[in-house]
């Protein structure tokens, strides 16, 4: 069922699982197997939605199960197991209450007394709860007990509630599943001054000095990655505003070497970086292509919609006189970096009937990407 709706687990992955019950990692909650199995073959987060979906099919039902399992429980069963299963100081706590035989005859009681199915709480029999009786609860003195209807819930909310449906490849995104695609993008690396121990390192030379510690320090590490964003705004974009600003909160979030600039409908010799005195206060775009190396991984985000004008002719500008082509402006920014992308808050298929966002899929070479989950991860594949 994983295969069938598109996880691709493996074998590998399989055994790993049942190793992992055979040590007893999962023991007898459905609960930790859930999350021990989606840890174990689950490999992206994006994912995670369409696995809940798929256990919720594959174990529908469980709950009808594991009540048959646990209905009338006999009483001799339950001394027992007591004894195999309470530790030393759950039966002292017990016997402090009375002993078991106290134990036993107030549930008798309960029994009696209680007419409904009940969860959580502290004293009557049912789910959930702390009182001493019941199923999948927790108290110290308690008697595990399954009936008709008192079956711990907690599981099904796991993986019914469906956390993780905003990472679902096919629709919007947030920050953060932006935050998760863009860590795809990270790449460690020790830089600064050497304050954490290398134990590896400091073994190696003790054992070198026969026993004499000899302590080995290392840089702390850090996301080397440097990035370049450069975004779009007012006009058309005001549309995608929202989305935009968890692009950029995301960004700003994951990423340590981080510059920006804004830019509208297109690049051309001047960005800014505060919208609020973009006239005032200028940037020139070959100041920016001098300062920041080509080891900078550009990224554009804009929904590339204008007129084809401001993009190919001088003067096409609508809110200055260019003396060059908003074209020849990027093709020095991709000149100056190489690993560049476009991410379009437009819907891909919106792109082949607007002419302007053809031409700047052309001159981007092909390097522009829709901004949902699938479109960021093909773009940061691009910048590696």
């Amino acid at each position: 069922m994983l295969r069938s709706g598109g996880l691709n687990t493996s074998i590998t992955e399989l055994l790993h699982l049942l190793e992992a019950m055979e040590y007893g990692i999962a023991k007898f909650s459905v609960e930790n197997f859930y999350y021990l199995s989606r840890s174990i073959l689950v490999k992206d987060e994006s994912l995670f939605d369409r696995f809940d979906q798929i256990f919720t099919a594959h174990f529908s039902g469980i709950e009808k199960i594991i009540n048959e399992l646990f209905k009338d429980v006999p009483e001799e069963w339950l001394r027992k197991q007591a004894q195999l299963m309470l530790t030393e100081e759950e039966r002292a706590q017990i016997e402090s209450m009375g002993g078991f035989e106290k134990l036993i005859e107030t549930l008798k009681k309960r029994f009696e007394e209680q007419k409904d199915r009940h969860q959580g709480g502290s004293k009557w029999i049912g789910t959930a709860g702390t009182s001493p009786y019941g199923a999948y609860g927790y108290n110290p003195e308690g008697i595990r007990i399954g009936q008709p209807g008192s079956v711990h819930r907690r599981a099904v909310k796991v993986w019914d509630k469906r956390e993780f449906r905003n990472l679902d490849n096919s629709v919007n995104i947030g920050t953060r599943s932006i935050k998760i695609a863009l860590r795809q993008l990270r790449k460690f690396a020790r830089e600064g001054i050497a304050d954490q121990l290398d134990i590896d390192n400091t073994i190696k030379k003790t054992a070198k000095n026969a026993g004499l510690l000899e302590l080995e320090m290392v840089p702390e590490k850090h996301n080397s990655i440097k990035i370049l964003l450069c975004l779009d705004v007012g006009g058309s974009m005001d549309d995608h505003v929202r989305v935009c600003e968890e692009l950029f909160s995301a960004a700003s979030s994951e990423f340590k070497n981080l510059e920006y600039f804004y830019f509208h409908n297109f690049l051309y010799e001047k960005l800014w970086k505060d919208n609020s005195r973009r006239h005032a206060e200028q940037i020139p775009l070959t100041e920016i292509i001098n300062k920041y190396g080509p080891e900078y991984k550009l990224i554009l985000v804009g929904d590339a919609t204008m007129s084809p004008y401001e993009i190919a002719y001088p003067g096409g500008s609508i809110e200055h006189w260019n003396e060059e082509p908003g074209s020849a402006w990027l093709k020095r920014m991709l000149d100056h970096f190489k690993n560049a992308v476009w991410i379009n808050p437009e819907a891909k298929k919106h792109w082949n009937f607007t002419p302007s966002i053809k031409l700047t899929h052309e001159l981007m070479e092909g390097r522009m990407y829709p901004l949902t989950l699938d479109g960021l991860s093909e773009a940061i594949k691009n910048l590696h």
